[in-house]
């Protein structure tokens, strides 16, 4: 069952005096998807090298991790940062990832491109998730975020926080991203890649990130942060402290926001109606104060098994809907009629 997530549109300009260099910022709740921090969310920017976190995606996805690869000469055109892997050498599609998001490597990303189809083919699917998973001011035209000559990727701090909170649900994906040092030996070379986002070392609730820079860009980062039961993801560009930055916006949204349980399915019950049921507790993260803005209704909306869905509202915005089931062992007792 595909879980119903509605972004939270209710946007806190300046959280209690919070201020911070970036010139575009956002701090969301990985699990709600509320916004606790932004600053020009919707602009869009040049993103560097944060590109490679749907390169990861569409890579890990393809479900060819463990295929070997063979390089060929499409790296001697890679320039920048790179893992610095040769023609003829062979290693997996996952090793290629691990060079890809630990070293951002620009080798790596047009060795997987070209191994999952060749360019055009491999742009298009980034473009084409991007689109199915709500990124509205995305566009891909490489897969590494270099932007000298014309092809140029641009998005904002919002949908990037949309990407990292997708990427964050694949467990390969965070498996990779966590990963602070990564050793391999192929055909022709031995390799210690160790992980460009310092955050991993220097913020113990730090659970991965990616980095980019270029000129054009300037510093770009997206990072992801658990503590207890709470995990967020705060996104900036152009800010020449940015890891101090997401360290600040990090303990902003631990100290203020603690998650509440909105929905229990054990508790779950209708008058008059004893066989309607919910499959997911739904929780949503909020400051003390704010509790008493949060409000529940069930709609009906019948489909096949479905009843309808439970509306969740915070501050009169429906931020969440969870779908209500009937149990059809219930049917034929007649216990209600439609």
């Amino acid at each position: 069952m595909k879980k119903i997530l509605l972004f939270l549109l209710l946007i806190p300009l300046n959280v209690y005096g919070l201020s911070i260099p970036s010139r575009n910022a956002i701090l969301i709740d990985q699990d709600s998807g509320r916004i606790l921090y932004s600053k020009r969310i919707n602009e869009k920017r040049l993103i560097a090298s944060t590109t490679k976190i749907m390169t990861a995606v569409i890579a890990i996805e393809s479900g060819k991790l463990d295929e070997n690869v063979k390089v060929n000469d499409v790296v001697l055109k890679s320039y920048g940062s790179g893992i610095y892997i040769k023609p003829g050498e062979i290693l997996t599609l996952r090793d290629l990832v691990y060079g890809l998001l630990l070293r951002s490597g620009n080798d790596a990303a047009l060795m997987i491109e070209d191994y999952l189809g060749g360019h055009d083919k491999f742009i298009s699917k980034m473009n084409k998730k991007a689109s199915e998973i709500g990124m509205k001011d995305t566009i891909f035209q490489n897969s590494n975020g270099l932007d000298d000559y014309d092809e140029k990727n641009y998005s904002t701090v919002y949908d990037m926080a949309i990407l990292m909170k997708y990427a964050n649900n694949n467990y390969d994906f965070r498996e990779i991203n966590s990963t602070k040092k990564y050793t391999l030996s192929t055909n022709k070379n031995d390799y210690v890649w160790k992980n460009e986002n310092k955050l991993l070392y220097k913020y113990k609730y730090a659970t991965g990130g990616k980095t980019g820079f270029t000129d054009k860009a300037r510093r770009t980062l997206v990072t992801s942060s658990c503590k207890k039961d709470i995990c967020l993801i705060a996104v900036t560009f152009n800010d020449s402290d940015d890891f101090n930055t997401h360290i600040k916006l990090y303990n902003h949204g631990f100290d203020n926001y603690k998650k509440y349980l909105i929905i229990n399915k054990r508790k779950f019950k209708v008058k008059n109606h004893n066989n309607l049921y919910i499959k997911y507790n739904y929780y949503y993260l909020l400051k003390e104060e704010e509790k008493g803005y949060i409000e529940t209704n069930i709609i009906k909306d019948r489909k096949d098994n479905i009843y309808g869905y439970v509306s969740v509202k915070f501050k009169g915005e429906e931020v969440h809907r969870e779908p209500v089931y009937i149990d059809k062992k219930y049917k034929k007792k007649k216990l209600f009629d439609y």
